[in-house]
């Protein structure tokens, strides 16, 4: 049997594990070790099961995903998520849809903070969905606009995904992380829009709330400071050339711990819950980029990769025609997998072809995050549609997917828009230092 043989039967076999539901890391590990001993030897599996786990972590590169993940932690346990949310109330929540409006800038801010989706959808659900329930909101428009709102976790740097995308690729991560603020605000804006035009249709879907008064206003002001003394230390810093993505993370984390304390927001026992949570998510992390790497050393044998991507570029086939297929396939894991896991397990056999297809990997990257955040809220499972069912007990999921589809057509359009307009993605990367 040849290497391509036994590499398409450990294709087979990894989609069958991930539909049995086999965990991510688990499945990449177990084909790749199972691989690597049917095509080398035991001696082969046992030495890449011994070796990976150590060279697929040990780089001081990867320092930047625990203290970003720390700074979000910190961010949410002293309350400047609720503080964001409050502020935004007090300035448009007198307009119609108004709260929903402010649900959207608050994702946009907590995700220049916490870096992931599951982490923004669950805290701006937390205090974003009874505000919007005590002032009479349709359940499909406030369930739907947070659900939409949480992807942007993945797009607005500092991003976690972006970060393990840019490991795996060898592109630069500050890079990456320029070239996802302009898609990220104009992400935002479109979910606005689309607030604004369900409450033309539907005034009844988003009543506005009693205005407040300008000195209410301009007081709440003082409470979100410390979110743009964050960001702008984290990518003035990087775009300036000041900081490696890691020493900007480093100061991330410290300034959120300083500025906690300095604000008495964090006691001891958030403090503590804040390490916490950045040490599963990191190991959760870590774990599944070992599963990736037990695969990647399998699937570099076989040379599936490579052998794929000069096949379809003989294809008679359009690259835009080649990218739609892409699309569809992102959207069907994305029911699946949370967003780290579908870039470690695709990116050993997608780039190789992308690269051959003549596409610039930073663009690509942005494209390809956009995808995951699609397909987090698509139906029938779309992750974020269950983490907000858990935070909205009262609410069924057939009303939340109702409330989603309404920003999916947003989502559509962007995509396109950012297909048609790559310097929507690379213009702010080419101004850098």
């Amino acid at each position: 049997m040849t290497a391509e043989s036994v590499g398409v039967l450990g294709l087979v076999a990894l989609l069958a594990l991930l539909f049995l539901r086999v965990p991510v890391a688990v499945a990449m590990g177990v084909v790749g070790v199972a691989g690597m001993t049917a095509l080398l030897g035991a001696g082969a599996g046992m030495n890449v099961l011994r070796t990976a786990p150590w060279t697929s972590v040990a780089s001081y590169d990867y320092a930047v995903i625990p203290l970003f993940m720390l700074m979000g932690n910190i961010c949410f346990h002293s309350g400047i998520s609720e503080e964001l949310f409050r502020m935004l109330h007090r300035w448009v929540g007198h307009f119609r849809g108004g709260l929903a409006l402010a649900a959207v800038g608050a994702c946009a801010g907590f995700a220049a903070l916490s870096g992931t989706t599951l982490a923004t959808a669950v805290t701006m659900g937390a205090v974003a969905l009874p505000e919007m329930k005590k002032h009479g909101y349709d359940p499909a428009l406030s369930t739907g606009v947070v659900a939409a709102g949480g992807t942007l976790g993945v797009l607005i740097p500092p991003s976690t995904v972006l970060v393990i995308y840019g490991m795996l690729t060898e592109q630069n991560i500050a890079v990456l992380f320029m070239a996802g603020v302009i898609p990220g605000l104009l992400q935002a804006l479109f979910y606005a829009v689309t607030v604004a035009v369900v409450c033309r249709v539907k005034p009844d879907a988003g009543p506005a709330s009693v205005p407040f008064s300008w000195k209410e206003r301009l007081a709440s002001l003082k409470g979100c400071w410390t979110v743009l003394v964050l960001f702008g230390l984290v990518m003035g810093g990087i775009c300036r050339g000041w900081f490696s993505p890691s020493e900007a993370a480093a100061g991330g984390a410290a300034g959120a711990l300083l500025l906690a304390l300095l604000r008495r927001r964090l006691s001891w026992r958030a403090f503590g819950m804040s390490l916490m949570d950045a040490v599963k998510s990191t190991a959760m992390i870590m774990v599944v980029m070992v599963g990736a790497m037990l695969l990647g050393y399998f699937f570099s044998v076989t040379r599936i990769p490579f052998t794929l991507a000069s096949e379809v570029s003989a294809l008679n086939v359009s690259p835009v025609m080649i990218m739609v297929m892409l699309v569809a396939m992102y959207v069907l894991l994305g029911c699946v997998m949370i967003p780290v896991a579908m870039v470690v397990l695709t990116m050993p056999i997608v780039f190789p072809l992308i690269t051959s297809l003549g596409y610039d990997p930073v663009w690509f990257g942005i494209i390809v995050v956009r995808i995951f955040e699609i397909a987090q809220i698509t139906p029938p499972v779309g992750l974020n549609v269950f983490v907000i069912k858990s935070v909205a007990h009262d609410v069924p999921l057939t009303t939340i997917f109702r409330g989603v589809s309404w920003f999916l057509v947003a989502d559509v359009l962007h995509l396109v828009l950012l297909f048609a307009f790559p310097a929507l993605s690379l213009w702010l990367p080419s101004r850098m230092n």
